[in-house]
């Protein structure tokens, strides 16, 4: 104690300090002299090379954006009819027999078993409708005698869209997306397959191989492949597009004095906010230069150069989407054609600034932050945009005529609400992982015609359908026959 006493004010107050050696002096001449050997003092500078660099970035959190999650979730819930929309019109008369369609179940989102698809197509009243195939001999409605087609009302928006498309500004508004797709990928050239994926939210139709490519020999052509067909960039190409231009106009100043800021700003949509560590990281990304997604980088580019390319590449794709947003699992089939990360959902939500992942709904969907406003409206419509809203007036309509029939007549099972089935299937983990649009022009179901449809062609002919199953399709047509939605003949036939 005497020893510690005899030290300065200094060294007492703060006995972990690094101390210069002429304060461990003692003030008292007659003490002895205090030798502490675990104090040491490093004097040597640390080098550029051994400084720690940035901290690593924290997992990101997802903050929900209620506005957006109610557009992914509405989506959801029309999933199966969008499907089966798409696929009959893929068709150049606008039906599928039954027996076809049943193997299609996968890619209309249904189980192998225990769902029919019979009540699920009756779900939809103003969408489809049942009608049975003019025979030689007069056989009674089943399965093998029953078609799915279309009502009036959609094929005349189905027609309206045809002949938007049809017009000079909408063949060249859709043929300047495909050129933009194909300039974004090094090899120039993209698979149809691939492109069939994300073609219904391009705006696309799903004929556009024999409508839209061969009017634009000048930008691209379809050739074969050792993978298949693709749609390659024409020789010579044509001069890049500038990126398209910000869909959020500039805000005006909300201060005072309109001045350049002394610290460097991030704009966050409203009610997100985040940590320090990743609102640097952000500033840290944004203050690098511009990257074009049309020109590929070198190869000895860094990662934060090469993850700014992968974000203006998905923020080009986005925009050119008709509701400015799309599946996740859509961007992952262009993982190789555009160079984008592995994992790029992470890549996604680590940037909430340009981008949003929706969780609602059986598989995520991933929005374009500037595209919307802070109550999820578009800032700027598309004029495709006309088919989505008449389609949801009509399942509106068809769920009033549901309504309507269970209060006069005895409720059919197939009726229920389609809400109450999603939470079936999120709950129960019924919905299967469903294929996309390439699986089926690789398998031929979307074709020149169903009959092109051979039993060697898909990918579920080989799958055994059980007699229970075949007896529970045989029991909803009886009972459809018995309700009056079976129509007898369809001039379509």
């Amino acid at each position: 104690m005497g020893a510690l006493s005899s030290l300065s004010p200094f060294l007492r107050a703060h006995p972990l300090a690094p101390v210069h050696p002429r304060l461990l002096r003692p003030t008292n001449p007659t003490a002895k002299p205090l030798l502490l050997s675990s104090l040491v003092v490093h004097c040597a500078a640390a080098t550029e090379a051994e400084r720690p660099g940035p901290p690593p970035l924290p997992p990101p959190r997802l903050v929900r954006c209620p506005a957006l999650d109610r557009q992914a979730a509405r989506a959801s819930r029309l999933r199966f009819a969008r499907k089966l929309l798409t696929l009959l019109l893929s068709k150049p008369r606008h039906f599928l027999p039954l027996r076809v369609l049943r193997r299609c179940r996968r890619f209309l989102g249904l189980p192998r078993r225990g769902r029919p698809l019979i009540p699920m197509v009756l779900r939809y009243p103003t969408l489809f409708r049942l009608f049975q195939a003019p025979t030689s001999l007069p056989l009674s409605p089943s399965l093998s005698t029953l078609a799915v087609g279309l009502t009036p009302a959609v094929e005349a928006l189905a027609a309206d869209l045809a002949t938007l498309r049809a017009t000079s500004a909408g063949a060249d508004a859709l043929s300047d997306k495909i050129h933009r797709l194909l300039r974004m990928t090094p090899r120039r050239s993209i698979p149809v397959n691939r492109l069939a994926h994300i073609a219904p939210d391009l705006g696309l139709a799903m004929d556009f191989r024999a409508t839209l490519c061969p009017r634009h020999p000048d930008l691209f052509a379809l050739v074969h492949t050792s993978y298949g067909h693709a749609l390659q960039l024409a020789d010579p190409p044509p001069p890049p597009p500038p990126p398209l231009p910000p869909l959020r106009p500039a805000a005006p100043p909300d201060r005072l004095i309109d001045r350049p800021r002394r610290f460097p700003h991030l704009p966050l949509r409203r009610g997100l906010n985040l940590r320090r560590a990743h609102r640097d990281y952000l500033l840290r990304f944004h203050s690098l230069p511009e990257v074009s997604p049309f020109e590929p980088l070198d190869e000895n580019a860094s990662l934060e150069m090469l993850e700014r390319r992968a974000c203006a590449v998905v923020r080009e794709v986005l925009a050119m989407t008709v509701e400015k947003r799309t599946l996740v699992d859509h961007l992952t089939h262009f993982r190789k054609d555009f160079g984008l990360p592995n994992r790029l959902r992470a890549l996604l939500v680590r940037h909430p600034e340009l981008f949003y992942v929706s969780v609602k709904g059986v598989r995520h969907s991933v929005f374009l932050v500037e595209a919307f406003d802070d109550d999820g409206r578009l800032l700027v419509e598309d004029k495709m945009l006309v088919g989505g809203d008449r389609l949801e007036e009509l399942v509106r309509e068809g769920k009033r005529m549901r309504r309507a029939r269970k209060k006069g007549v005895l409720a059919f099972d197939g009726d229920s609400d389609e809400d109450e089935y999603n939470k079936e299937v999120e709950k129960e983990g019924l919905l299967e992982v469903d294929d996309e649009f390439g699986d089926l022009f690789e398998d031929g179901i979307i074709g020149d015609d169903w009959e092109q449809v051979g039993d060697e062609g898909g990918s579920e002919v080989d799958e055994e359908h059980d007699a229970e199953s075949d007896a529970m399709e045989e029991f909803w047509v009886k009972k459809a026959v018995a309700e009056g939605l079976v129509d007898n003949e369809l001039d379509v036939w």
